[in-house]
């Protein structure tokens, strides 16, 4: 059954950042936590840190210190919706988030969206108003499960490096 669900936590960024990654809306579980991936399964923290040659973050406070001190900000494209359960095919009757507060604070390079759903709906609805594009990157989510955890560390490293 589908629930109309408002984002529950506010997005991580400092005056540092130079990448914005956005993913699409939280799962059930980072809904839980009230914090970004948080389900055991998805790869976002462990791509990350073979990105950024660190361990893997085990509580959120770590997790927000190995972003920041990269300069990696953190947000979603979506800031309420209709959804079921964690599943972005479910998704609709989105509202966008408003990144503007993040361009105004820090100077971001580039873009990134963690997966087709967040690129989507971040070209639907936030590029027109922003004026600039992003790179998708693929999912880590468990569903994307056709890239194994090096390939999609390979490929993230590929795109973030040059704005780190």
């Amino acid at each position: 059954m589908k629930t109309t669900i408002t984002h529950p936590f506010p997005p991580l960024y400092d005056e540092n950042a130079r990448v914005l990654i956005l993913g699409s809306f939280p799962s059930v579980k980072s809904r839980e936590q009230r914090f970004f991936y948080g389900h055991p399964q998805n790869r976002f923290w462990k791509v990350l840190a073979g990105v950024l040659s660190c361990p893997v973050p085990t509580d959120i406070p770590e997790k927000k210190r190995m972003l920041l001190s990269h300069g990696i900000a953190l947000w979603d494209s979506i800031a309420r919706c209709e959804i079921e359960g964690s599943s972005d095919a479910s998704i609709e009757h989105v509202v966008p988030n408003d990144l503007t507060p993040i361009f105004e604070t820090a100077e971001i390079r580039q873009v990134f969206c963690n997966g087709k759903k967040s690129w989507e709906m971040y070209r639907r609805y936030i590029e027109p108003e922003v004026g600039r594009g992003a790179v998708c990157l693929p999912s880590t989510s468990p569903a994307n499960a056709v890239w194994s955890l090096e390939r999609l560390t390979q490929a993230w490293r590929e795109h973030l490096t040059p704005y780190l």
